[in-house]
């Protein structure tokens, strides 16, 4: 297919996360004929299959299985022996994913915006390449394309990940079984929310942070009154540890650390940040330079150095939040067709779902 006869749009978004998905339907409400190229069945992101929302369920349920077992009492209420069945857990949290997932493919039919399900690349200035899981590759055409592929979670050198024992919280999220023994590498708000979740569900749970605190980035008085909650429902924490690595060994883990004796564990949890998907999306078909965090530099209207070319959310710099790239993917879209669009970036709050939970907003 030539260019000529390629499917032309308005605009493209690649990337089907909070950012993209939002930006599509906000940019199909305002008049514009929209793609969406998501590589994932489900729309909705890392945020929605296999982030915040899955990990908010599994913290509701556990927190109401903490509850019954540990406090109805001091109301009176005495419910007998309390157990957890771990299998019907994950239903539910399924069950909350797909049913938004849906929601979001109704809106996207609701406001005729076309699916492309496949890897989007670009390919070119105004031209977006869609490989599909088979390998069957096509070309479109877009007046303006915004990038929000996103962003996966990142390794430390040293450690294997196999998917299975030592993963990240795309694994954590789904364990088939409560491990007795669970290592948390990195002590900001994934790795404390899933800590807990399985701390509660009955694992013995060691949290390693490199840093002499926990929660990075919150205000450090408010992080120092958490860790001494967070002690006493259990959570082991050691401070200042470099991790050097960690693989699987037989039907366990290992984790090194510089100085001290390597622990055993059943599962380990690398919880250490997030890095830009910026790699492989076709930035050097029309010259964008990254930067030196592999993050693509944008303008405030979030337009790169190719016009009609624009980037949000976790791709570019700030906070990688889903409502961040939410109210960039709006107003980058309403700047392109009203010529105004803003965030205001002070009042973007950040909240831990531990118990109780950690939140901020403005400056700190």
């Amino acid at each position: 297919m030539s260019a000529a006869d390629s499917p032309s749009f308005d605009l493209i978004v690649i990337g089907g996360g909070p950012a993209g998905y939002v930006a599509a339907i906000r940019g199909a409400q305002l008049g514009l004929n929209v793609a969406c190229v998501e590589q994932e069945p489900q729309l909705g992101g890392t945020c929605l299959r296999v982030g915040c929302i899955p990990s908010k369920a599994l913290l509701e349920s556990t927190e109401h299985f903490a509850a019954a077992r540990e406090r109805f009492s001091d109301h009176g209420i005495s419910v007998g022996t309390v157990s957890m069945d771990l299998a019907a857990l994950m239903r539910r949290k399924e069950q909350i994913v797909g049913g938004l997932a849906k929601g979001i493919d109704a809106l996207f039919k609701k406001n005729k915006i076309t699916r492309f399900l496949g890897q989007g690349r670009l390919a070119g200035p105004g031209q977006v390449a869609v490989t599909d899981s088979g390998g069957t590759k096509q070309t479109i055409a877009g007046k303006h394309i915004m990038l929000a592929v996103g962003s996966k979670p990142s390794v430390l050198p040293g450690i294997v990940l196999d998917g299975t024992y030592v993963g990240t919280s795309t694994e954590a999220i789904s364990y088939p079984a409560v491990p007795k023994h669970l290592v948390v590498i990195g002590a900001g708000y994934i790795g404390l929310e899933l800590g807990a979740v399985w701390k509660r569900l009955g694992a013995q749970v060691t949290v390693l942070e490199y840093l002499d605190r926990i929660m990075p980035g919150t205000d450090s008085e408010v992080a120092a009154e958490a860790l001494k909650i967070f002690k006493k429902q259990g959570l082991e924490f050691r401070l200042g540890v470099k991790v050097t690595g960690a693989r699987r060994d037989g039907d366990g883990c290992i984790v090194e650390i510089d100085g001290g004796e390597p622990l055993r564990s059943d599962r380990v949890l690398v919880s250490v940040g997030r890095t830009p998907n910026t790699a492989d999306i076709g930035l050097d078909t029309v010259g964008i330079q990254l930067d030196n965090r592999g993050r693509i530099p944008v303008n405030e209207h979030w337009q790169t150095s190719v016009p009609g070319i624009y980037a949000v959310g976790d791709c570019i710099i700030g906070a990688m939040l889903a409502h961040k790239a939410e109210e960039e993917g709006v107003a980058c879209v309403e700047h392109i067709v009203t010529g105004y669009g803003h965030v205001n970036y002070l009042t973007i709050p950040a909240v831990c779902y531990t118990h109780p939970e950690v939140g901020a907003v403005g400056k700190t």
